[in-house]
């Protein structure tokens, strides 16, 4: 049986000559790749700096640390998303709160982030980390009208979202991950991700006190600028100057993203493509579609129905060979933070969570496995 996963990375020859040139230079890690691959990626989301590292995890927690996230700090995001959004705030002693979702695009509700401002005095919150699901691209603008209303900082989860974008109340395409509205986004390039590395991550901001604070956080806090230290023994010479972390990003695979990255936008087209022909064809179905408004660049990172008969379609298409997926359990149904912070309910987020699947979404993805994945949803329903 021919298996089709939800999603899969799309490696070619030009692909494993870029990993293959690595192999065979001086540097398997910390040369100049990791630079030339932060430089193209800053080019491409439109920010000033990008920091690459070793995962989109490392990235949230790098993040947090930058903006001095610890025991004291309380900070917002959405249930519906991938646990390391809450997780990062947490490695860092911090507090997690949920806000719902907007039922029509899935992502944090602006005015539900209010509401739960509103419920706590002044000053409570620190953050808010907004997450573009599955590639929607949340409104920035808005959170950031919240954030210098109430004195917050925002990161934008952007792990589905590279080439997604939305237009601003100046009618300008802002681009997910660029730094505009957000203090700083961040970036997975894990394999079903639209930039597949094996593992990586990326940070993106236009300020450089933060960007300059997170290169030296990725390398155990250490710095061998002249500038910043405090005396030099010689040319050896280093000091680590706070409590860091080793999350660097091989030269090898970021050789594999620059490479990646020359073939992105190709690839949100195929996406595009995909995802008009499950409008096209699934509209007349008994289940729900979401469309994308034109003033949004959805990048399509996967293609969400939602359906009554969840579970029964997803037992279906996993008997004929098509693996779909869950994005996400809620995080605060997840028993760490049921047992930390006790039973929550948030009734967009659970009402979605019981009827969403995702179906297989990726450039790869083949005219005829994409019929054959229409037609077996077809003939569940008819």
């Amino acid at each position: 049986m021919n298996i089709i996963p939800y999603g899969r990375q799309n490696i070619d020859s030009q692909d494993i000559e870029a990993v293959s040139r690595i192999l065979n230079s001086d540097f398997l890690t910390q040369g100049p790749a990791v630079e030339e691959f932060e430089n193209a990626f800053a080019k491409y989301i439109g920010s000033t700096f990008a920091i690459a590292v070793s995962n989109g995890t490392a990235a949230l927690h790098l993040c947090n640390l930058a903006l001095d996230v610890n025991e004291n700090s309380n900070v917002i995001t959405s249930p519906i998303t991938f646990a390391a959004s809450a997780n990062s705030v947490r490695y860092c002693n911090g507090n997690i709160f949920f806000a719902d979702i907007d039922p029509e695009t899935l992502t944090l509700d602006p005015e539900k982030v209010v509401e739960l401002i509103e419920s706590k005095p002044k000053g409570f919150f620190q953050g808010i980390i907004p997450v573009d699901l599955a590639g929607y691209p949340v409104n920035l603008e808005a959170f950031r009208k919240i954030a210098d209303k109430y004195g917050l900082w925002i990161i934008e989860d952007a792990c589905h979202a590279p080439g997604g974008w939305f237009t601003d109340s100046n009618n300008v395409q802002q681009n997910c991950g660029n730094g505009v509205y957000a203090d700083l986004a961040i970036f997975s390039f894990h394999p079903v991700k639209h930039i597949a590395c094996g593992e990586g991550g990326m940070v993106t901001t236009n300020d450089k006190a933060l960007y300059e604070r997170i290169k030296m956080l990725r390398t155990h806090g250490i710095t061998k600028d002249p500038q910043k230290m405090k005396r030099s023994d010689g040319g050896w010479y280093y000091e680590m100057q706070e409590l860091g972390f080793n999350y660097r990003m091989p030269d090898i695979l970021c050789a594999l993203g620059t490479s990646q990255l020359k073939k992105a936008d190709e690839g949100i087209a195929k996406r595009k493509v995909i995802a008009k022909k499950y409008d096209d064809e699934l509209k007349h179905l008994n289940l729900e579609l979401r469309s994308c408004p034109s003033d949004k660049g959805h990048a399509y990172h996967l293609y969400i129905i939602e359906t009554n008969k969840r579970a029964e379609l997803y037992e279906f298409l996993k008997q004929k060979g098509i693996y779909c997926q869950v994005h996400y359990i809620p995080v605060h149904k997840l028993p760490y933070y049921e047992e930390l912070y006790g039973e929550q309910h948030f009734i967009n987020a659970e009402n979605y969570y019981n009827r969403g699947l995702s179906l297989p979404m990726y450039p790869g993805l083949s005219i005829d496995e994409q019929d054959f994945v229409i037609q077996c949803i077809k003939d569940f329903y008819e």
